[in-house]
């Protein structure tokens, strides 16, 4: 397993989506995620199922440090007031004293982001988080918001795949000391229609989706948090350790990607970089 340091918090790199997972299945596939292996669980208040998630854990019974756990506010609530009740209310619906990693989920211009910085080293410094950071934040909103949080913001996590580059954005966090976490990272199964990728696959013996997921595990700094409800996907999801990409391949799996990749964008979210 390959691992990211965030500020001395130790990050696995591959971790399980949950949106829009929830009952029995979520808590069934977080469970069966720790007790095969897999130690970092993503949810978000929006997502409402953070009691399912918490249920998963409880069930599969690793101690506290043995697992890390990201969660997410909504953009409706990044008042500073707003955002400590979600937090607060988050580690509730979790059963968690605290969570390993909190992030702004959206950006929301109508608050302003000095204010929305300071709750989350609030957040930090009561010890409900142990790391902090955004997502879908653009690469100038990066700059911004680190530069406001003194360099303590540890991710931004974005769509990311093949067929969406993340050029901008991914050297803004280079610059800023910060890692990208991907969500999506298959594109919606849309992986699996790119000839580029079965090819390579074919070569190492491996699908589509374990070779765009290995594209993401060898960048720098760079998680990726698939999504799947389905207990053998997670051992498939997880077998991408044992080969290797050769720089052609990754160049060529990186040549696919464009702004018009993108499948995630709602009527609230920022303006998008070109790249």
């Amino acid at each position: 397993m390959k691992y990211l340091s965030l500020s001395g918090v130790e990050m696995p790199a591959l971790g399980l989506g949950t949106w829009p997972l929830s009952g029995e299945i979520c808590r069934d596939v977080v469970r069966a995620a720790l007790e095969g292996g897999w130690s970092h669980v993503d949810t978000a208040a929006m997502y409402d199922n953070e009691k399912d998630v918490g249920a998963g854990l409880r069930a599969a019974s690793l101690p506290r440090d043995r697992f890390f756990l990201t969660t997410k506010v909504w953009h409706d609530q990044l008042d500073p007031e707003k955002m400590v009740r979600s937090c607060e209310d988050s580690l509730d619906r979790l059963g968690l004293e605290h969570v390993d990693l909190f992030l702004i989920h959206w950006p929301n211009p109508a608050v302003p982001l000095k204010e929305q910085i300071e709750a989350l080293l609030e957040l930090r410094d009561r010890g409900w988080t142990r790391a902090i950071g955004v997502s879908n934040f653009t690469a100038a909103l990066v700059r911004e918001a680190q530069e406001l949080a003194g360099g303590t913001l540890a991710v931004n996590q974005v769509e990311y795949h093949p067929m969406l580059s993340q050029r901008s954005v991914k050297a803004a966090l280079d610059d800023a000391g910060m890692a990208l976490t991907a969500y999506s990272p298959i594109g919606k199964g849309s992986v699996l229609a790119q000839e580029t990728l079965r090819d390579i696959g074919k070569r190492h013996g491996k699908s589509a989706v374990q070779v765009s997921l290995r594209w993401l595990m060898q960048q720098d700094n760079v998680a990726a948090i698939p999504k799947t409800a389905n207990p053998a996907r997670l051992v498939e999801n997880a077998a991408i350790f044992d080969f290797e990409l050769t720089e052609a391949e990754m160049a060529a799996i990186t040549a696919l990607g464009s702004a018009a990749g993108r499948g995630i964008n709602p009527s609230f979210a920022p303006h998008w970089d070109a790249d």
